[in-house]
C-alpha cells in the first residue's frame, strides 16, 4: 500500500467476487473494497476514492494480471458510459452474480425465510434487447480526460454539440454516442442521422445551464415487428426548421410509422405534462404477447425488454396459481400489460395506476384485446386502495404487486394486510426494497402472515447489475 497527501494506492490487489451495484471486491488489511469494471481473478492496483472505517471504494489504476474469465468489452464506450457496465464478465458469470444478489438481499440482509431459489430466467438477447432508448442534444459533449487538450495546445470550442446520454457525474454533458449495443437497427441510424442533419444546417444544441439551444431530447422506440416511433423534443417552435428535419427522417426511415415532436419550453427534460404533437404516421405501435395486442404510445409505460417481459409475466402467473375463480388486484398495474396477461385465469381484475395516461392505455388494450373482467383505476395507491374501494370492488383472492423502485408505501402494505388475500406475488426490479416489503407481510405488527414460498429472478438487462425478481407469498 502507498499513500501520498492526498491519495490512497493499493497495489497487486487480488479481486475476489461480485459485488452490489455492479461492483467487485477484495480484501485489505481486514477492509473491504469496493471496485467498479473489475472481475473476479484480476489482479489491480486501485486508486481509493473513499476510506471508511469498514470499507473503501475505489477506481482501477491498472490491470497488474486480468482474470482468465476477463472478456474484452465490445462497446467502445465502455468505461465512460456509465451502462452495461458487466460487458467484461462472461454471460454465466453475470447471472450468477444476479441470483447472489437476490440471495443476499432477501436471505442475508433481509433475513428471510426463503425455499430454494429458482434459477435465474436467462435472456437469449444480450445486445440489442430494448425497445426504448431516450437521448440528449447538449452542446457541451463530454470530452474524456485522455482527449482534454495538453498544456500548449488550443482550447476546446466553447460548442462543443453532442447526441448521447447524460454522464453521471456531469448533469450538463452528454457523452456523444456512435453505437450502442442497447437497441436494434434503426436506432443508432437514426441518431447519428439527426446529429449529420443539424451541424450541417446549422441547428443549435440544447445548453441547459443557459437554457438556450433548439434540439432537447430524442426518444426512439421500437417494437418486435421491426416498427420504430420516434419523439424529437424542440425548446422552442421554428416550425420552417422543425418540418424540415422531420421530413428528412420520414423520408430516410420508411421504419419510422409513428413520428412526433413535442415543444418543452420548460427548465427540466420532463415531456409527461406536455402535448406529444403527431407529425405523420399512426398514432401507436403495437406489440404482440400470447392472443394480446399492446398499444404504445409516446408516454406509455411498457417493459424495455420485450421477450423477457414476456418470460417475466410467465413467472408472475405461475405463481399466482389461479384457477379461474379469483378476484385478483394487480396494484402499480402501468398500462395493465399484467392484468391483462392473468386475466383469462380470473373470474376478475382490478388494476391501480398513479399515471392517469397509463389507466387509459390499460382500457384502451383491454377494449381491443375483448376482455371484459378488468376495471383500471388512476391515483395514488395509498389514496386509492382503502376499505371503502375493497367493498366496493371486492376482497382480493390474489394481489399482484409491481412497485416502482422504492417499494410500497407502509400504508399500502397496511390496506393489504387488513384485505387479507390467500396469495400474493411481488415483482420487483430493486430486490433491496422487495426484501423490506416482504417483511412486512411476513412479520406484520398486526393481521395475517404470509410465507414465501417461492422466488425466481429474472434477467431483462444484461450487462448490467439489474435484475428483476418475483416472489410468491400465501398466507398462514
Amino acid at each position: 500500500m502507498g499513500k501520498n497527501k492526498k491519495q490512497i494506492f493499493l497495489e497487486n490487489i487480488p479481486i475476489e467476487a461480485m459485488a452490489a451495484e455492479g461492483k467487485a471486491l477484495a480484501h485489505v488489511d481486514n477492509a473491504v473494497v469496493f471496485v467498479p469494471f473489475a472481475v473476479p481473478g484480476d489482479v489491480v492496483d486501485i486508486r481509493v476514492t473513499k476510506k471508511k472505517k469498514n470499507y473503501m471504494e475505489g477506481l482501477i489504476l491498472r490491470i497488474v494480471e486480468p482474470s482468465k474469465d476477463r472478456l474484452q468489452p465490445f462497446c467502445k464506450h465502455f468505461g465512460i458510459c456509465g451502462g452495461c457496465k458487466w460487458q467484461p464478465l462472461p454471460y454465466e458469470m453475470q447471472l450468477q452474480g444476479k441470483q447472489q444478489q437476490v440471495i443476499d438481499q432477501l436471505v442475508r440482509i433481509g433475513h428471510l425465510e426463503v425455499p430454494e431459489i429458482s434459477p435465474i430466467v436467462p435472456s437469449d438477447k444480450t445486445v440489442y434487447y430494448r425497445n426504448k432508448l431516450e437521448f440528449t442534444f447538449s452542446d457541451k459533449k463530454y470530452v474524456p480526460e485522455a482527449e482534454l487538450p495538453k498544456e500548449g495546445e488550443a482550447s476546446l470550442p466553447a460548442s462543443r454539440p453532442g447526441l448521447g446520454f447524460h454522464v453521471g457525474r456531469f448533469f450538463d454533458k452528454v457523452l456523444d454516442i456512435e453505437n450502442c449495443f442497447l437497441q436494434p437497427s434503426p436506432s443508432n441510424e437514426i441518431r447519428n442521422f439527426i446529429r449529420e442533419y443539424a451541424l450541417s444546417n446549422g441547428l443549435t444544441f440544447f445548453n441547459i445551464r443557459s437554457q438556450e439551444g433548439w434540439l432537447r431530447n430524442l426518444v426512439i422506440r421500437s417494437n418486435e415487428s421491426g416498427d420504430v416511433m420516434l419523439t424529437v423534443v424542440f425548446h422552442y417552435e421554428d416550425e420552417k426548421a422543425r418540418k424540415a428535419l422531420l421530413d428528412a427522417l420520414c423520408e430516410r426511415f420508411p421504419q419510422i410509422k409513428s413520428l412526433y415532436y413535442v415543444i418543452n419550453e420548460k427548465a427540466n427534460d420532463s415531456i409527461a405534462d406536455l402535448p406529444c404533437r403527431l407529425y405523420r404516421g399512426e398514432e401507436a405501435i403495437y406489440e404482440q404477447m400470447e392472443n394480446l395486442r399492446f398499444k404504445i404510445g409516446p408516454k406509455s409505460f411498457y417493459q424495455t425488454n420485450t421477450a423477457q417481459a414476456y418470460k417475466l409475466y410467465c413467472v408472475a402467473r405461475e405463481f399466482a396459481a389461479l384457477s379461474g375463480s379469483e378476484t385478483v388486484y394487480d396494484l402499480y398495474t402501468g398500462t395493465g400489460t399484467i392484468a391483462q396477461f392473468v386475466s383469462g385465469k380470473a373470474a376478475k381484475v382490478v388494476g391501480i395506476e398513479y399515471v392517469p395516461e397509463a389507466i387509459e392505455d390499460a382500457k384502451i388494450n383491454a377494449a381491443a384485446n375483448g376482455i371484459q373482467n378488468c376495471t383500471f383505476y388512476a391515483g395514488d395507491m395509498k389514496d386509492v386502495l382503502n376499505e371503502e374501494f375493497i367493498a366496493k370492488n371486492g376482497r382480493p383472492d390474489v394481489v399482484i404487486l409491481d412497485p416502482p423502485r422504492a417499494g410500497i408505501h407502509p400504508d399500502v402494505a397496511k390496506v393489504i394486510l387488513k384485505a387479507a388475500p390467500e396469495r400474493m406475488v411481488y415483482v420487483s426490479c430493486n430486490p433491496a426494497s422487495q426484501a423490506r416489503d416482504l417483511a412486512l407481510f411476513c412479520h406484520p405488527e398486526e393481521g395475517p402472515a404470509y410465507r414465501i414460498t417461492a422466488v425466481r429472478p429474472v434477467d431483462m438487462f444484461p450487462h448490467t447489475q439489474h435484475v428483476e425478481n418475483v416472489v410468491a407469498l400465501e398466507r398462514i
